[in-house]
């Protein structure tokens, strides 16, 4: 639905969430995925890219809007009935949003991939809304965020893995591959893996990521000055990054595919660091005026991110007929646009930001028009 605009918006936020869907576009829809620079690919394995940082960043700021979304709409006096009815309505919302892409066009439910990036969005704001909903204090909330940790490890550490055993964090060979096929069904995972990188298990340090994001919005309810507001999220992000890099070398690997605890950690410290950077820019220097188209998309998040995905997705299953054989239709945009024009690499990036600037321009078209959707 569409909704006004709230008047006490962090521009900052909106920004640089704006700036995090562009990025998962960048990276997600290239040209060509056989002439990619290496910084725009996920790391294989262990350790990161700046590719890396993209889907935890959505989550780490779903977790920061949570105590300003619930300021603005006074859902911290609102019943606890209508309260979890709007958590549930949002997450299947999500989730089925998330699914429709994973089978859009064939919906073939016997094979579909049940996992994807707004399934993971919906589980992970589930949980923790349900933290905060049923938690005492501040105390029970760490409790029961440590507890999923413990579970992780319990899980990635304990369960015996056939043919590989215990505590084998391979591709092949990691228990939560084993849990995704066990849970889920080889057939609604990933084909070509025998896990999922938005899988079962995986999801609970997930959780984590969206929870560190959380502290940081209760910084900014507590302090309403620029400075105490920095002076915490610098101390935050510093302590975050510290514990990700000593945890990576001491415990267990930084990696995206099994999103390690060590990685949410880390990727935490740096979201909060770069939002900082963004607040300290924005919000305090009133530098505005470079960040406006993406704070306009990052006022519609869902859609834009849910409507690219979708269009993609339709101009790569419509297929023409050529002399050189059947192409798909966003093929053929790059073959005959940039792909024509300038060498396979900066072309392929050149189209991928040709779609980031088209979705900029619906996100502007939306906010003149003052359109805002909400779920």
């Amino acid at each position: 639905m569409t909704a006004d605009l709230p008047q006490n918006r962090l521009v900052s936020l909106d920004t640089f969430r704006g700036i995090t869907i562009a990025s998962m576009m960048l990276v997600n829809y290239p040209g060509d995925w056989s002439h990619v620079y290496s910084p725009l690919l996920h790391a294989q394995w262990n350790g990161w890219t700046p590719t890396d940082w993209i889907f935890p960043f959505f989550l780490f700021i779903m977790g920061v809007a949570m105590p300003l979304s619930r300021q603005r709409s006074g859902e911290g006096g609102a019943d606890k009935k209508r309260l979890w009815i709007k958590i549930i309505r949002r997450t299947l919302v999500l989730f089925g949003l998330g699914l429709f892409l994973s089978g859009y066009p064939s919906f073939n439910w016997g094979t579909m991939r049940i996992p994807g990036v707004l399934q993971r969005i919906a589980v992970c704001y589930f949980a923790l809304s349900a933290i905060v909903m049923l938690s005492r204090n501040k105390r029970d909330e760490w409790l029961a965020m440590g507890g999923l940790i413990l579970l992780y490890f319990g899980i990635m550490w304990g369960v015996d893995v056939p043919e590989y055993g215990r505590g084998i964090l391979t591709a092949e060979g990691h228990a939560g591959g084993l849990m995704d096929r066990l849970i889920l069904g080889r057939e609604h995972i990933w084909q070509a893996r025998s896990y999922d990188p938005e899988g079962t298990v995986s999801t609970l340090p997930a959780i984590l990521s969206a929870f560190l994001g959380l502290q940081f919005g209760r910084v900014l309810i507590k302090h309403q000055d620029h400075q105490a507001r920095i002076n915490k999220w610098l101390l935050y992000s510093a302590t975050l990054m510290f514990m990700g890099l000593v945890a990576d070398n001491l415990i267990i690997p930084v990696n995206k595919q099994l999103w390690t605890p060590s990685y949410a950690i880390l990727m935490g410290g740096i979201g909060g660091f770069l939002l900082t950077v963004t607040y300290w820019i924005i919000d305090v220097k009133g530098y505005q005026n470079w960040s406006r188209l993406f704070a306009m998309m990052g006022m519609n998040p869902l859609f834009i991110f849910w409507s690219s995905g979708f269009l993609v997705r339709t101009l790569m299953i419509t297929k023409i007929d050529t002399a050189a054989g059947e192409k798909s239709l966003w093929s053929l945009l790059y073959l005959k646009g940039w792909g024509a024009m300038l060498p396979a690499y900066p072309a392929s990036l050149a189209f991928a930001l040709t779609n980031v600037a088209f979705w900029l321009l619906v996100g502007w078209v939306m906010y003149r028009r003052r359109w805002f959707v909400k779920i």
